[in-house]
């Protein structure tokens, strides 16, 4: 549960409180000390509580108050902050404003006082009540481990004749085993539950070719709350048992370091084979193989795990990672057809249920488990479309209640019950989201950070802490990667509708968030999260919103404007609120008396300016305008002291091949009080040079994009550049196409930098450029350099992506040997003059995608592309017929360069005719 995490985020608050507002604590002190030391108490036996709540209903009610009154505490304090926040008024109408709020304020301590009071009287009973239910802060692991172990075992014993899919990874994996060095191999095969991993490993380990001839084996069945030792122990076991001989004497009473010596002893110079299977954690994994020696006999290892930590670990013994897909629509479709129609039609689908059945198929997401699992359950339906309709109307309802399902549920929800506290309350959050929405990185790390989720580090940015929770719940398998940025970050990601399905359960069980659908959706009487979906309409009528701290909308395509202002004035509590995309024309005003708001995205709503009262809002960190329209920024944005995102940039074209297809926003001159900001995009400098000079005091930028900027302002620009030592990504942008970039005068360019955009004329390319340690990618555009730039970036080491556009005007590029050897992205793009583009053996080696797009004069592929061994992709867009003529099979001498580059794809966009091909040549 997320109890845990909410006590957690509560103690933080209560410390941070009394640190840093001491004063205006004043009265109340006392009482948030005490509390915050119970607190910290129950603290310590919540893990215990958590892993015994789903079957006892006594610790369970004990949870839930624990987690009741934490919300309670933080919305007296939350209100009692707001309550004295102090007035905005000026001069005499301040004064007086002033005097009032004084007196306001001896009333608002009292009461204030009394409630902290009975709060803390509240906590004290339940903190002793504790002892009741025997709470122990050692005991480790999960009440339903013991169902785990007989669910997975199953997975041993799946008929051949049943299996769809695992052919191709299996064969893969004997052939690699099979590999002529003897030395010991070590695979992990690593995924979400109920991928199959342990089906695919059972075949593996079963398949003759692999075994060969082995001296002893072992299979262990892995538990999450097993210690080192017990698995050590096992292991002992199940090889003599192997080899049918007595276990050794006194093996009960053995230690870590004794079993180690006996299995390393025990194992010397004989071929073994061993499987764990459904490994949680590193040190576990850490702690046993040392005692797995390699005698150079053709042994192997092999580990299923939903941790990629675990899974990486092992590439350090010669060992191999395996990241098991899910299946294909096509042999989902196999698989699903074999289980729900094997009575009387052979696996045949009847025509009427074919559309339900790609349906149900796709909600299963290629997840084997969940394919046999609900295959089953319609099995028993008779191949009633009325039944199937129902089944899959309520597939949410029908895995929390139906027992054919219960087995699925535990198997993923084992995932849930491993993560450690502060990450449970980041999953639940994403309980918030549609199912079909893909979940961006940047906008939950952001929410994450708003919500106080996130536990502050010594030397670390909380986005950074965040951002390694997110790498955390992805390594271990919980939600699905669809897209990753070039170096290898997660751009956006999904959780699976099944796993979803379970995050809402327990989104509900704790009320953390409500989800509105629908217009019969009943609401609970406290909604602390509350995401509406499609429907408006769907929120009943004078509903009050006083506990409310997170407000979403998504795909509302209409709101009531009448209901607007008094929906908003409800939230006084709120810390975030996303409106992205929402059909917003006009700033809501209520939304600058969010005292406590920490996020508000208003990307690609209609607004076009924002009100002067946007400066109330004091504890604003991310503001996201991204896709609206706003032009300028008031004043008034300057007394968001704690401001630390303020993302504001629109496309005035889809083709970003036009110069001037990205606007900024005009900023108040002294941006540079905002001294919290990490992410600034995208400002307009309009010959502005005192801007310029004040964007150098923001030394904690990470992300700066800066646009309109004329030739002489450069040198400026590098000054306040050299102060920004956290700059990741920098994109720059002359105020026309014929105005020269001068920063030739940056002498320190930021060390950390990652990401660099250049767009316009450039004279030459800085020398600092060929410095950047760090630097991922780069994109030069709008150049018309007139000296060949790839020496000066070929030695770069870390450099992933190269984008050149009308970055040239010479007649030839030469990428020279041994330069760029980690680049895996190449684009080529409206050179004009290029005729001739050569790639010299050894240079790029690790290339994967090579584009060239509308190089009018290039009429030969590149001599030397034979040399790219690892091109996977060829992409032409507007390239002379000649070119496309010579690539053809057997049109010419260059055909056979290409041929083994696995995708070859031709396009024309300016006048649009049939692609000349879409698959390889």
């Amino acid at each position: 549960m997320a109890s845990e995490g909410v006590v957690s985020s509560l103690i933080n608050k209560l410390e941070s409180l009394l640190r840093e507002e001491a004063k205006l604590l004043s009265g109340v002190g006392s009482e948030v000390r005490r509390i915050k030391d119970e607190l910290e108490s129950i603290k310590a036996f919540l893990k215990d509580a958590d892993a015994r709540a789903e079957n006892e209903e006594g610790v369970k009610i004990w949870v839930k108050q624990v987690r009741d009154v934490s919300y309670d505490i933080e919305e007296v304090l939350d209100e009692f902050v707001l309550r004295l926040a102090p007035p905005h008024e000026h001069g005499c109408v301040g004064f007086l404003c002033k005097c009032a709020h004084f007196i306001k304020n001896l009333t608002v301590r009292h009461r204030v006082a009394t409630g902290m009071q009975n709060l803390q009287t509240q906590v004290h009973d339940i903190s002793n009540r504790k002892d009741k239910y025997a709470l122990n802060r050692t005991e480790q692991g999960s009440s339903s481990s013991s169902t785990w172990h007989d669910l997975r075992v199953n997975a041993l014993f799946v008929e051949e004749a049943e299996l769809v899919g695992i052919n191709k990874p299996r064969n893969e994996l004997v052939e690699w085993l099979l590999d002529e060095d003897q030395k010991l191999k070590t695979i992990s095969v690593v995924g979400m539950g109920g991928l199959g991993k342990t089906t695919l490993v059972k075949n593996v380990y079963d398949n003759e070719r692999a075994k060969g001839n082995l001296e002893c084996y072992a299979w262990i069945t892995v538990s999450e709350s097993i210690t080192t030792e017990k698995l050590l122990k096992s292991m002992v076991k199940e090889f003599c048992k192997s080899r049918k001989e007595p276990v050794p004497e006194g093996l009960d009473s053995m230690k870590d370091a004794q079993l180690i010596d006996e299995l390393r002893e025990y194992l010397q110079n004989k071929r073994y084979v061993i499987v764990l299977d459904d490994v949680w954690h590193l040190d576990l994994w850490e702690g046993v193989k040392y005692a797995l020696p390699d005698c150079r006999c053709g042994s192997w290892i092999m580990i299923t795990t939903r941790n990629n930590d675990v899974a990486s670990s092992c590439k350090e013994t010669s060992g191999l990672v395996y990241n098991l897909k899910p299946l294909p629509f096509n042999e989902a479709w196999d698989l699903f057809c074999k289980k729900a129609f094997q009575s009387n039609l052979g696996g045949s689908c009847p025509p009427e249920l074919k559309d339900l059945s790609e349906k149900i198929i796709k909600r299963c997401g290629g997840l084997p488990l969940a394919i046999v699992t609900v295959g089953g359950l319609l099995l028993k339906k008779n191949e009633s479309l009325k039944e199937w309709e129902k089944i899959d109307q309520s597939l949410g309802s029908q895995l929390e209640t139906n027992d054919n399902l219960q087995s699925m549920k535990r198997i993923l929800w084992l995932s849930y019950n491993d993560l450690p506290y502060y990450l449970k309350s980041c999953f639940l959050y994403l309980s918030i989201f549609p199912a079909e929405k893909l979940i961006t990185s940047s906008r939950i790390i952001q929410m994450w950070v708003a919500e106080g989720f996130i536990e502050e580090k010594q030397g670390m940015t909380v986005e950074d802490v965040a951002e390694g929770y997110l790498e955390d719940i992805i390594g271990r398998s919980m939600v699905q990667v669809i897209e990753s940025y070039d170096d290898g970050r997660v751009r956006n990601f999904r959780v699976h509708d099944f796993v979803r399905e379970i995050v809402l359960s327990k989104s509900r069980e704790e009320n953390f968030s409500t989800i509105s659908i629908e217009l019969a959706t009943r609401l609970p009487d406290k909604i602390r999260r509350l995401s509406l979906h499609k429907n408006f309409e769907s929120m009943p009528k004078n509903k009050t919103f006083s506990h409310l701290r997170s407000f979403f909308m998504f795909g509302i395509d209409k709101l009531p404007d009448p209901s607007m202002a008094a929906f908003f004035t409800g939230f006084r509590l709120v810390k975030v609120l996303d409106l992205e995309d929402a059909p917003i024309e006009k700033f809501p005003s209520e939304i600058t008396n969010l005292f406590h708001l920490r996020y508000l995205s208003l990307r690609n709503t209609k607004i076009e300016t924002l009100p002067k009262s946007i400066g109330k809002l004091k504890n604003l960190e991310t503001l996201n305008l991204k896709g609206t329209s706003v032009s300028e920024l008031p004043d008034e944005i300057l007394k968001l002291e704690h401001l630390r995102h303020l993302l504001m940039y629109h496309y005035a074209s889809e083709d970003y091949t036009s110069f001037h297809y990205m606007h900024g926003v005009r900023v108040p001159t002294q941006i540079g009080c905002l001294g919290s900001l990490q992410k600034l995009m995208v400002v307009e400098v309009n010959q502005d040079s005192s801007l310029i000079k004040e964007v150098g005091r923001l030394t904690q930028l990470k992300r700066l994009g800066i646009i309109k900027l004329r030739k002489e302002d450069g040198t400026e620009l590098c000054a306040s550049i050299e102060k920004m030592t956290h700059l990741r990504s920098f994109c720059v942008q002359s105020i026309d196409m014929d105005e020269f970039i001068d920063l030739q005068s940056l002498s320190l360019p930021p060390p950390k930098l990652q990401r660099l955009y250049l767009r316009g004329r450039l004279e030459m390319l800085p020398d600092w450029i060929g410095k950047l340690q760090h630097l991922v990618k780069i994109a030069i555009r709008w150049s018309r350099l007139r000296v060949e730039p790839l020496t000066s970036l070929q030695s770069l080491p870390n450099l992933l992506v190269l984008e050149l556009f009308k970055t040239y005007e010479g007649e030839e590029l030469c990428f020279k040997a041994g330069g760029f050897q980690r680049l895996k992205m190449l684009e080529l793009r409206e050179m004009s003059g290029l005729n001739q583009v050569r790639v010299e053996e050894g240079a790029m080696p690790k290339l994967q995608q090579l584009y060239i797009n509308r190089c009018v004069e290039l009429k030969k592929v590149p001599f030397g592309i034979e040399n790219l061994k690892n091109l996977k992709e060829l992409q032409l867009l507007d390239m002379p017929e000649e070119f496309i003529e010579r690539l053809r099979e057997g049109g010419s001498e260059d055909s056979w360069k290409v041929v083994r580059i696995p995708v070859i794809q031709s396009h024309y966009y300016r006048i649009y005719i049939e692609p000349v091909h879409e698959n390889v040549f």
